[in-house]
């Protein structure tokens, strides 16, 4: 048997006095310790989290949110100063960004849906620091949100599909689409064109009209399922008058398609160990789905049964044998079967079981079969348990027998995801096995209100008391009160502080309803939350790389502040050592100054800059410094990945939050007010067009793509926005690719740019804002005008810059446009300004305002701090809505403790 001689680690800090070992080992124990607690020292995990005021929207709607950013053990964090909030549309273009102070790990802000940019469909919104930047994007905080629109919305849809499969691997398609008006009444006897489009190109096309109940029925022609799912039905229907209202629908999860993934516990099945196997059964969009079914060998002798337990995810137990296939009959919600191979038996090896289900130990078994034994018998082996980069157990033992149990309190360890791995003495991992600790031991919070009901627009008084377990803590919380009539709840599908710092932080890949785990936790559920640890991923912490001294590059360092750096040159190209830098910001009235170093560079740390600001820096003190240039360091650029919560998504938005669509309206309704429109005659201006340039002679009169002056309102850095909102583009590298082009493998071909018809390189965008740009058109090719042959590029982008109305000038002022290289000035995106959530004051027995109250959002706090006692407290007024009421509170404390509460509260 296995010795029984495991060493525990406390923590990080303590000396380990390791019994001998029978041989020396080439890597110790205490190597992997002291390089494990040296990489978590030197690349700390930051994450951030937000809470948002409700799980859904309307355009003209605002996101109310605050910020949490913790680094070890969930403790607010002190690295960063800043944090970014991005919101990005259905094609992964950002077109909104925060750029948020933190104080002490905490920010809050708001973006607002402008009706009239907005349009119905999914987006998402990311969050992360400048330090996150270094490691994987898949750890910034993502989070699919849906946006209807109530005011422009003039038609109503609802889809659905029914596919087929036909030879050769080709999906047959059609959908049916039914259209109706805010009424619900059919739109009958209506023209319709469709297109299928992928990555911006329309694939397919066709025309029909709606029948007497508004259906229409679309037959998609024969394709294979990645194009099929990757793209988009995008529909324009008739309504008269030349009017045309297009609605676009994602494909994603129209295919009636199903896949089963098995996990050995161990990672291996291995002739003669007993093992579990965990599997997870999903849909086309990556929901699970019930199935059950059996296993065989190639005998066709049953070996094990099995059922999904929850959301397509189960667990059997098998004992394999080497020489033998294992298939898995699996049979699905639509009757339909598949047959699956499990892995390979392995001849040799060894595994590990962990039993989850004691409330006070964790059971670990270690299991050798015979050949293992007999070629590693007494050689060492390592038990290692880690959480969040932090070693809270180690083991060394000799491997004598067969195998061995063991029990190790769960005290040990803190709440959240434990990763326990089986090494080898030369540090190779053998097996790996996460499991969760739930201790319980979240903040308890009291959140009450001074009556049992209230009347409509009546004053509530709620007050808060944080207890870690008795004692009371000061601590950081933000408070959403919602209408439950018009935003109905489903708290296991909710995103909280808790499913999200606890549980999917650390997991790659998407969760399906995290809450689940969390709310009103009991067996059954720990059950399942045990077969989520076995069949999800797990790679943010990587032993191999860390044992081999493998850091990851750092490219930004953590900022405290918004920094503006580059350096001075003189006009032949040296550098300008000790040399003199002026900054203002002429919009906050903040200046500074500082001198280069040896080597001409130049930094500004902490440079207050609110919104979007013009930024001037000035070498003219120096002597000769009108000789100088200067050249400032740009801005980076956060690529977008796909989004990797795409099974979040509403296709049918208009049915799916129809309550609260229909109180959006109702809201619209009653706060619009009817103003004295004066007509003028207009002259016609002339859309500014490549036609006007002899220089594109030969290009198609018709852009492949085009972005108008609408979406490039209030871009602040062109560069940035022209990186996402450029379709049939990739950005990388500082030069735009022809998509199609860069997925191949072919990115040493940029794009072509244009300002009007002159040439420029992608670096000039960085000193243009969206508002300086009438529109943007883009061609994937170069007709037959011969641009890509003679510039050596491939695709072509024109920007065409506003045109401002000509005047007579003075010399004087003519030079003052002239640029000077010692002088420039330059956009920053600086804070947003986080407004104040609007709560209306009611006097008692006056009516102290006209109209309906119709808010959703009844209130929201994100600064409800409690005192040294504990307690907070706050106040705020009913709406006229009628009903019950939804409370939410989340939050932490200075240690890194979590707590969320929520209470119902009646209005009469």
């Amino acid at each position: 048997m296995i010795s029984r001689k495991f060493l525990l680690v406390a923590s990080l800090f303590l000396s380990f006095g390791l019994a001998a070992m029978a041989q020396q080992d080439s890597i110790p124990i205490n190597s992997v310790i002291e390089k494990t607690a040296k990489y978590s020292t030197s690349f700390p995990i930051e994450k951030v989290y937000l809470h948002l005021d409700k799980p859904y929207y309307a355009a003209g709607d605002t996101i109310w949110l605050k910020a949490y950013v913790t680094v070890e053990k969930h403790q607010p964090s002190g690295l960063s100063g800043i944090v970014y909030v991005d919101l990005l549309n259905s094609q992964d273009s950002v077109i909104a960004g925060l750029r948020l102070p933190l104080k002490s790990g905490f920010a809050n802000g708001n973006i607002t849906l402008d009706g009239e940019t907005i349009k119905q469909g999914t987006y998402r919104i990311r969050a992360y620091t400048n330090w996150m930047r270094n490691f994987d994007a898949e750890y910034f905080y993502d989070r699919t949100i849906n946006i209807g629109n109530a005011i422009d919305n003039k038609v109503n849809t609802f889809i659905s599909y029914k596919s087929s499969g036909k030879k050769g691997g080709l999906i047959k398609l059609n959908a049916n689409i039914v259209y109706k008006d805010p009424t619900s009444a059919p739109y009958a006897e209506k023209k319709v064109s469709w297109q299928l489009v992928r990555n911006g190109d329309a694939i397919a096309k066709g025309k029909g009209t709606t029948d007497a109940k508004g259906n229409l029925l679309v037959e998609l022609p024969e394709n294979d399922a990645p194009t099929l799912t990757s793209g988009s039905l995008v529909t324009a229907i008739d309504m008269g008058d030349r009017n045309f209202i297009t609605n676009t629908f994602p494909l994603t999860g129209s295919i009636t398609n199903f896949d089963v993934q098995f996990f050995p516990e161990s990672g291996q099945l291995t002739n003669g160990v007993r093992t579990k196997v965990a599997f997870k059964a999903i849909n086309a969009k990556g929901l699970g789905a019930d199935v059950k079914g059996k296993i065989t060998d190639d005998a066709g002798t049953e070996v094990a049964t099995f059922t999904s337990a929850h959301l397509g995810m189960g667990v059997f137990a098998m004992t394999p044998e080497s020489g033998k296939l294992y298939t898995a009959t699996v049979t699905f919600p639509n009757g339909s079967s598949a047959v699956y191979k499990l892995p390979r038996v392995q001849s040799m090896g060894i595994g590990l079981t962990v039993n989850n289900s004691d409330p006070d130990n964790l059971n670990i078994k270690i299991a050798a079969n015979d050949v293992f034994l007999q070629r590693k018998q007494n050689k060492s082996f390592y038990l290692v348990a880690q959480s969040g980069g932090v070693i809270y157990y180690a083991a060394s033992t000799v491997l004598k027998d067969l195998s061995y149990s063991a029990a190790i309190p769960k005290a040990k360890f803190p709440t959240g995801i434990l990763q326990i791995t089986l090494f080898s003495s030369g540090g190779y991992a053998l097996c790996q096995r996460l499991v969760f600790i739930q201790h319980n031991d979240q903040l308890s919070l009291n959140l009450k209100t001074d009556k049992p009901s209230y009347t409509v627009r009546q004053n509530v008084k709620m007050s808060v008391t944080a207890l870690n377990k008795t004692a009371p803590v000061i601590g950081s919380f933000s408070v959403a009160v919602l209408d439950d009539a018009t935003i109905p709840s489903e708290e296991n599908n909710e995103q909280t502080i808790l499913s999200y710092i606890l549980l999917t932080s650390d997991l790659k890949g998407y969760i399906e309803k995290p809450n689940y785990y969390f709310n009103k936790p009991d067996q059954e559920k720990a059950d399942n939350l045990d077969i989520l640890m076995l069949t999800q991923g797990y790679t943010r912490f990587n032993y191999e790389d860390i044992l081999a001294d493998k850091n990851p590059p750092i490219y930004t360092a953590p900022e405290q502040g918004i920094e503006v750096s580059g350096i001075l040159r003189t006009n032949t190209g040296l550098p300008v050592s000790k040399g003199s830098i002026r900054l203002i910001v002429p919009d906050n009235n903040f200046s500074a100054e500082t001198l280069t170093d040896m080597a001409g560079n130049f930094k500004f740390s902490d440079v207050m800059v609110r919104d979007t600001s013009k930024i001037t820096l000035s070498a003219r003190n120096n002597p000769n410094g009108r000789n100088m240039v200067i050249n400032v360091n740009g801005e980076l650029y956060q690529k977008v990945n796909k989004n990797p919560n795409v099974a979040d998504e509403i296709v049918n938005i208009d049915s799916v939050i129809r309550p609260y669509l229909e109180n959006s309206h109702k809201q619209y309704q009653s706060s619009r007010v009817l103003k004295e429109v004066v007509i003028k005659a207009k002259s016609v201006v002339k859309k500014a067009s490549h036609s006007d340039y002899g220089t594109f002679a030969g290009l198609s009169p018709q852009a492949d793509h085009e972005i108008n002056p609408d979406q490039l309102k209030g871009c602040p850095i062109l560069i940035n926005c022209l990186s996402t909102m450029a379709l049939g583009l990739t950005y990388a590298d500082n030069n735009f690719y022809v998509t199609r082009d860069y997925n191949q493998g072919k990115k040493t071909t940029p794009v072509q740019i244009y300002i009007n018809s002159a040439q420029i390189d992608v670096s000039n965008l960085a000193s243009m804002s969206g508002d300086d740009v009438e529109s943007v058109e883009i061609f994937l090719n170069d007709g037959l005008s011969g641009i890509n042959r003679v510039n050596g590029t491939k695709g072509v982008m024109i920007i065409h810059k506003k045109v401002i109305k000509t005047q007579k000038i003075s010399l004087s002022q003519l030079m003052a446009l002239i640029p000077k290289q010692n002088v420039i000035t330059f956009a920053v995106q600086g804070y947003s300004k986080a407004r104040d959530f609007y709560v209306p004051k009611y006097e008692v027995g006056k009516s102290s305002v006209i109209g309906l109250d119709l808010r959703n959002t009844i209130y929201w706090n994100p600064k409800v701090i409690t005192d040294k006692n504990g307690v907070a407290a706050f106040n705020f007024y009913n709406s006229d809505a009628r009903g019950s009421y939804r409370a939410i509170i989340e939050g932490l404390d200075g240690d890194g403790n979590l707590g969320r509460q929520v209470i119902h509260f009646n209005v009469k």
